[in-house]
């Protein structure tokens, strides 16, 4: 089940919920003023990395010390 993020129009205060992609409303009211019209937002989404994927650390760095001609592949050369 994906996590859908809520705005209450009422407040302002944006929840977390955890609901089915079919479901069309919030199926709780706000935590904060205990408004119910609270509109889905559209929101990014985060994927994470596993470390066969992750950036060398020259790159995030912002320099590159090259051994051998190249330093792992990091594509700054």
């Amino acid at each position: 089940m994906p996590i859908y993020e809520y705005r209450c129009q009422s407040c302002g205060h944006v929840i977390e919920l955890l609901q089915k992609m079919d479901s069309q409303s919030a199926d709780r009211p706000c935590p904060t003023c205990g408004g119910t019209d609270l509109r889905k937002m559209i929101s990014a989404h985060q994927v994470g990395r596993t470390q066969a994927f992750s950036r060398p650390a020259c790159e995030t760095a912002g320099s590159c010390v090259p051994s051998g001609g190249c330093c792992s592949g990091c594509g700054m050369h």
